[in-house]
């Protein structure tokens, strides 16, 4: 958590420095930041879907899906305070946009905090796969939006600074999608197994 914040906190006053602390200096350090906070992301949302569709390869990033989420919390810390200061100077983005991607921050930080096993046991099994599967959803979407609304593909901003995070973040929910039918369809196989069997234990009626 540490690395991750002091990484952002650095990536962010190196761009501040390059193009100033004015309004385009500090787009252009929200747009660093939120790329580099989504990398820490994804693996937390995608790891257990990835281990789940192809195999043991991907466990390490399953077991360690806390940790890079936790890394994602801290390291969009100084995303947060570039959204501050671009409102402090008086460029801050429309009510709307705050509106929507607050939801987002605030899930971050909720998630951050019921990952604390005292926390999630207060929450309960249920709330805490309640909370979790509508955060990470809502955050993925959120990053989702920010990326996908850019439209001038022939430039080579786009090729450099949207295609690749384009991609991870349409196949993040296209890979969850697939292991939860996974799922799904494993959880029915069992029943209709188990429901096999207990009929056959059934003594026929003469």
């Amino acid at each position: 958590m540490g690395l991750a914040f002091v990484a952002a906190l650095a990536l962010a006053a190196a761009v501040l420095t390059v193009f100033g602390a004015g309004a385009r200096g500090t787009l252009l350090g929200l747009q660093a930041t939120a790329r580099f906070s989504f990398l820490l992301f994804w693996p937390a949302y995608a790891g257990s879907a990835l281990c789940a569709l192809f195999g043991q390869t991907f466990l390490p990033l399953k077991r360690r899906g806390r940790e890079f989420g936790l890394a994602f919390a801290a390291a969009h810390l100084p995303h947060v305070g570039l959204v501050a200061w671009l409102s402090f100077i008086g460029a801050a983005p429309p009510r709307g946009t705050f509106v929507f991607f607050g939801i987002a921050v605030v899930f971050t930080y909720l998630l951050a905090l019921f990952s604390l096993a005292s926390a999630r046991l207060a929450l309960g099994p249920a709330g805490w796969w309640l909370l979790r599967t509508i955060g990470l959803n809502y955050i993925a979407f959120a990053f989702a939006v920010d990326f996908l609304r850019y439209r001038d593909f022939g430039t080579a901003k786009f090729w450099l600074g949207y295609l690749p995070f384009d991609v991870l973040a349409v196949a993040g929910p296209v890979l969850c999608g697939a292991a939860f039918l996974l799922w799904v369809g494993r959880q029915g196989e069992a029943l209709f197994r188990s429901s096999r069997l207990g009929n056959a234990g059934i003594p026929r009626q003469r």
